[in-house]
């Protein structure tokens, strides 16, 4: 049995751990905050509550497997429910709908808002499996840096089917020849921004996302988006996972080649197999210190990070769903000003998560939980300050417009995360949300691979490295680092 510290109770860092124990390893989790999650987490201010971080979740089965593979019904142990209503959407014209999560009413509602063929909308969704299908066995599900992911059947139909992927087009223009309202190309553009990409640069193979979406569906967990967090923690400490928190890593140990522990102060925490859930980047700046930092980590383009408001609303809207979006009237102006100007935009998309629509006791009686956010940059030094306040403003503008409702006077609690805050709690360079962007066709290979090709036994999971961020790709990560690893 072999004796394993992974590095952050981010989610990946804790699927890995679930799954080493499952393999018969002894696990310890070190965890620099007093809480599990990363960006998964959860806080409560003047009778609201707050997912902090991720608000979508998609793929269940991902999380169900964990309880699977621990011999546990995950029914038991973690609720969700399939939710019917995707998100509800919001456009500068005064154009509203609500999105239908099943396909044949999607494309109808879209036949009837926005004049496009259903028959279109449907073979864009199923080429979308279609990319799912394709690229999930080798740009998902397995290391990209290993020969063997490739040596198989599954593999070889990935490679044959390459020209399938629209790699030499861009998002926004393959979506663009496809439908004939700019809307519709705007409602999928978006998509891009799931993992911190700008639909202007990046491959149209991103177009497989609205399969997670439209194929799998979208679900609420019944006590919300951090449940994820408190019903896996559990989990791994009811198979004799340990976490110990407050315990901040200052460095991996290395001798011949290999690594020998972690230290933490004056600690020393031996090991025989390490797993960075850390940001890769300050994996390699702070814990790495001898070893060269590869060059893909050190020059590779960050991903969007978020402006977040956390508003106690004092009134109910009942146009509002769970998720909500009001989009920008000029989609291109606003990325320009993200990636190329490095600023927020002057017309941002706002979305906004209410899980008191679905979780009453999260809001007190009469109100609701509005979580706000707009894409923003990297933290590059800005003066964030300065930013914010301006961005507040349009932000309220944009809502009390789109709502006919002056906002202002409802917001009776705030709170606030920012690039900068994002980047100290969870160790996220520049508090990139999503490590590294997708601006380019050849990212995915950009990514750092899962495990070092320069120290044995140290791996790396979670949203910065293959196969990249967000909550089923995090835990994707997780299943290949414990392939990776074995008995």
């Amino acid at each position: 049995m072999s004796e394993c510290i992974i590095i952050g109770s981010g989610i990946a860092g804790i699927a890995t751990a679930i799954r080493l124990r499952a393999q018969g390893h002894s696990v310890t989790v070190l965890e620099a905050n007093s809480y599990a999650g990363g960006k998964l987490s959860a806080f409560s201010e003047n009778g609201f509550r707050f997912d902090a971080g991720p608000s979508l979740f998609t793929m269940p089965q991902f999380v169900d497997e964990l309880f699977a593979l621990s011999g546990e019904d995950p029914r038991a142990h973690f609720e969700y429910e399939r939710l019917d209503i995707g998100c509800h959407y919001f456009f500068e014209d005064g154009t509203r709908f609500e999105s239908p999560s099943n396909p044949e009413a999607f494309a109808r509602l879209l036949q009837e808002r926005l004049g496009e063929d259903p028959k279109q909308v449907l073979n864009f969704l199923s080429n979308s499996a279609k990319l799912y299908d394709i690229t999930a066995p080798v740009f998902l599900e397995n290391s990209l840096h290993k020969l063997s992911t490739y040596l198989n059947r599954k593999g070889l139909k990935g490679i044959l089917n390459l020209w399938r992927l629209n790699m030499f087009s861009t998002m926004h223009a393959f979506n663009a020849r496809t439908f004939r309202n700019p809307k519709t190309t705007q409602f999928f553009d978006r998509f891009a921004t799931y993992n911190g990409s700008n639909p202007y640069l990046a491959p149209a193979t991103l177009n497989v996302i609205p399969h997670l979406e439209f194929g799998y569906g979208t679900y609420f967990p019944l006590n919300g988006m951090n449940s994820i967090t408190t019903s896996l923690c559990m989990l791994a400490e009811r198979r004799g996972v340990r976490f110990q928190f407050n315990t901040r890593v200052d460095e991996i140990c290395i001798a011949s080649g290999k690594t020998t522990g972690v230290r933490s102060g004056e600690l020393f925490f031996p090991a025989d197999v390490v797993v960075s859930n850390m940001d890769v980047y300050p994996t390699y700046q702070k814990l790495l210190k001898s070893i060269k930092m590869p060059e893909k980590v050190k020059n590779t383009e960050s991903s969007s990070s978020a402006l977040i408001f956390y508003w106690g609303i004092q009134h109910k809207f009942e146009e509002l769903g769970l998720h909500n979006i009001f989009f920008s009237a000029d989609y291109r102006r606003e990325f320009e000003q993200i990636f190329k100007e490095n600023t927020i935009g002057d017309d941002s998309t706002v979305y906004i998560n209410i899980t008191s629509k679905h979780k009453p006791d999260d809001a007190p009686e009469g109100c609701e939980n509005w979580f706000v956010m707009v894409n923003v940059p990297a933290n590059t030094g800005q003066d964030w300050d300065a930013l914010i306040g301006l961005a507040r403003e349009r932000i309220c503008d944009k809502i009390s417009r789109l709502l006919k409702t002056d906002i202002r006077p409802l917001i009776v609690s705030e709170s606030v995360l920012d690039p900068r805050s994002i980047e100290s709690r969870t160790s996220s360079f520049r508090g990139a949300l999503y490590g590294s962007s997708s601006n380019h066709r050849m990212a995915a290979f950009f990514r750092h691979a899962n495990f070092s090709p320069d120290i044995r036994n140290l791996y790396f999971c979670g949203g910065s490295v293959h196969p990249g961020g967000g909550i089923p790709l995090c835990l994707l990560s997780a299943r290949i680092v414990s392939g990776l690893i074995g008995k």
